[in-house]
């Protein structure tokens, strides 16, 4: 056997060893403990950092908190969007259940939340990170004095309430209750801003929103609160969605919502912590 020959064997086994690593390196960027994503709608490259578009549904009354933690989200991660949906919480909630594509669903009650977690479309335990309470808001100046919550049930005061199927009026309802007092509105709204809009454009007298929405409107309405309020605190629960398209882009805006910066944001506008 020649000097050569003899060596063949140890560069085959060499080169086999080599193949081996690559191998074994290919298969741990690939799995999924790796943290990368897809590029575009599904969020995340290679370094694990959120791409694409985030499909944020969220209650009508975080808009203007949500708005600003939306700009801030896609300042942060350069090439991003945050696309969202603000209404009632109830009908986003058929809205998901129905199959409406999100990745993250922030709700006024835990009720409405429970909706879509007992369709099994949340990803994970819902978290309450803010809490809200009810406040009447009145006409700029306050010209019916309204000073009460008995004052609203006052013949002819043009009173506007949401629709009981939404969390602010599921807690009017409970402070109604909580206070004996019995009001007929002149129209029933589909969401807290609706109702507050009315009062805003002078079509109703006072509105029964939350604290968020009056410090929101800045100035155009005079907000008045009332004891009854403290016993229909309303939780705002956050969840990932199950089949969110851009799962690491939901979970870096939740984080963000979390922090002490999206604490600071929220507190600002008036909620209060969990």
């Amino acid at each position: 056997m020649t000097r050569t020959s003899r060596r063949a064997p140890r560069r085959l086994l060499a080169g086999i060893g080599a193949a081996a690593v690559l191998l074994a390196a290919g298969a741990c960027s690939s799995d999924g403990s790796g943290g990368t994503g897809g590029s575009g709608g599904s969020g995340g490259g290679a370094t694990g950092r959120p791409t694409g578009t985030v499909t944020v549904f969220a209650a009508a009354s975080l808009q203007e908190s949500f708005t600003t933690l939306g700009k801030t989200f896609e300042k942060r991660y350069p090439g991003t969007k945050v696309a969202f949906n603000f209404g009632g919480s109830d009908s986003l909630a058929a809205g998901i259940t129905g199959g409406a594509p999100a990745d993250v669903f922030a709700s006024a009650s835990p009720r409405t939340m429970k909706t879509v977690t007992d369709a099994g479309d949340a990803a994970g335990t819902p978290a309450t990170f803010v809490r809200n309470r009810l406040e009447i808001a009145a006409l700029q100046g306050n010209p019916d004095h309204i000073s009460s919550l008995k004052d609203l049930t006052r013949s002819g005061l043009k009173v506007v309430l949401c629709a009981e199927t939404v969390p602010c009026g599921a807690a009017t309802r409970t402070a109604l209750e909580a206070s004996g007092l019995k009001l007929t509105p002149v129209s029933y709204e589909q969401d807290v801003k609706s109702a507050l809009t009315k009062v805003e454009l002078k079509e109703a007298d006072a509105a029964v929103v939350y604290r968020t929405d009056v410090k929101a409107a800045g100035g155009k309405v005079e907000g008045v609160e009332f004891p009854e309020s403290a016993e229909a605190v309303n939780d705002y629960p956050i969840v990932r969605l199950k089949n969110a398209e851009n799962a690491s882009g939901a979970k870096a805006f939740l984080a963000l919502v979390n922090s002490a910066e999206g604490r600071k944001v929220l507190g600002a506008a008036g909620f209060l912590t969990p």
